[in-house]
């Protein structure tokens, strides 16, 4: 497998390469040199394929021969191994569910399998691995999960002071030895270009061996393809036509879907639903790109005013938004639009969206009612438990939820992190100074 940087289709890398400097010196993002599509062979037989068997067909297809057979089998094996459940809504919309993972959001994922991977590349390395991530709140829980106590491998992770859920926060903040919490008084935007900066500084790349977990790493990318060939299993059956709304913030979570189309699964359209923060949908509707600063929501993990993984969306359609128009289409609603289909999928069909989900329901329910062929059948992505945003989801519903017990073990534990000002000099000299 060979990778390319999205400024310099010229460039080859190996997956190793790409994976362990997560980002090119030239500040694009990496990308697979072909995204061959699947035998036709492998949807007639989709049905009788595992979780796993699915996800081995796909990664092999991506990656070629990287990897020896048997260390992707155990790779796979050790990453995916909780279910990604269509959850039946109504007779047109599921909820596929992305949170039975052990931090209980879909970059479960993504972070377990790059930290297979990435211990795999580091195995005969003496020098110590340092993962940097910003988080707008799941990604943090769940690769603080996924790297906890590897060894040759510490974590760093950056987060928007007072941004984040109380137990988002937990999450990321209280499991100690090999990760560490920087509590960024600024946004996610800002947790975000410094953990960019940090890998393009000179005197950092002197000290550390530098990577990233967050979505610009290729890594999360293909693991998080695996689990629109899963829903597709589970609703073939129905004979329509897929339509996915994806709850989007940095836009990894659906570039993964787009992946995925183009390796032939046949999906009808995309639903890029977000808050306020509605760049992409903004771009979609007037072909203008305009990234700004990002704006607090209830919805908080997709509170990002510029997305990294646009580019890659660019990147897969040769910037053609006609091309990109044809396979996706953008909503954007706020806080009171998300609380009120919070309120209505509760009291209507019994089911309890997170503030992100709800954005997707209600983004299908809007494409529904402007394309009411019977034929489709659309899936949102439940992207967290509703748990995790606990005040909101009560607050919202006026009902007490149960708390899974992996939550509720939190609520005793402390914080530990260390408050940096929006400032990444102060940043850079904390990293300097562990040295």
């Amino acid at each position: 497998m060979k990778l390319y940087s999205t400024n310099n289709k010229d460039l080859r890398v190996s997956l190793e390469e790409a994976v362990m400097n997560s980002l090119p010196a030239d500040k694009g993002l990496y990308m697979p040199t072909s995204i061959p599509a699947l035998p036709k062979a492998f949807f007639r037989e989709l049905e009788n394929l595992t979780f796993q068997e699915i996800a081995f067909a796909v990664a092999k297809n991506v990656m070629k021969d990287a990897l020896p057979t048997s260390v992707l089998e155990d790779i796979i094996s050790e990453a995916i191994s909780f279910p990604a459940p269509v959850e039946m809504i109504t007779d047109r919309i599921g909820s596929l569910e992305l949170f039975h993972g052990p931090s209980m959001a879909f970059k479960d994922f993504g972070a377990r399998f790059m930290s297979q991977l990435m211990s795999y590349f580091n195995r005969d390395k003496d020098d110590m691995l340092t993962i940097l991530v910003a988080t707008s709140g799941d990604t943090g829980g769940a690769v603080a999960a996924g790297f906890y106590d590897t060894p040759g491998i510490e974590v760093v992770i950056l987060y928007p002071s007072g941004k984040v859920s109380d137990l988002q926060e937990k999450q990321l903040t209280t499991l100690g030895k090999n990760i560490t919490a920087c509590e960024i008084q600024g946004t996610f935007d800002d947790c975000q270009a410094m953990v960019k900066q940090a890998f393009l500084d000179p005197d950092l790349r002197d000290s550390y061996s530098l990577s990233s977990a967050n979505s610009i790493n290729i890594a999360r990318l293909i693991p998080q393809s695996f689990y629109y060939f899963e829903a597709y299993k589970q609703v073939k059956g129905l004979g329509k036509e897929v339509v996915f709304s994806v709850p989007s913030g940095n836009f990894g979570n659906i570039t993964a879907g787009l992946m995925a189309k183009h390796m032939g699964l046949p999906v009808n359209r995309f639903i890029a639903a977000t808050n306020v923060n509605k760049v992409v949908p903004e771009y979609l509707d007037l072909g203008i790109y305009t990234p700004r600063p990002s704006i607090p929501t209830i919805s908080n993990a997709m509170d990002v005013g510029n997305p990294s993984n646009f580019v890659r969306i660019l990147d897969l359609y040769n910037n053609d938004i006609q091309s990109i128009r044809e396979d996706m289409v953008g909503y954007y609603y706020a806080d009171e639009e998300t609380r009120e289909t919070m309120k209505s999928v509760y009291s209507n069909h019994g089911y309890c969206c997170d503030p992100h989900g709800a954005i997707g329901y209600r983004a299908l329910e809007e494409y529904f009612n402007s394309n009411p062929e019977d034929d489709l059948f659309g899936i949102f992505l439940e992207t967290a438990h509703p748990a995790k945003f606990l005040s909101t989801v009560e607050a919202t519903l006026n009902e007490s939820i149960t708390i899974p017990e992996q939550l509720a073990d939190l609520a005793d534990k402390t914080k530990e992190a260390t408050l940096f000002q929006n400032d990444y000099s102060q940043f850079q000299q904390f990293l300097l100074d562990r040295k």
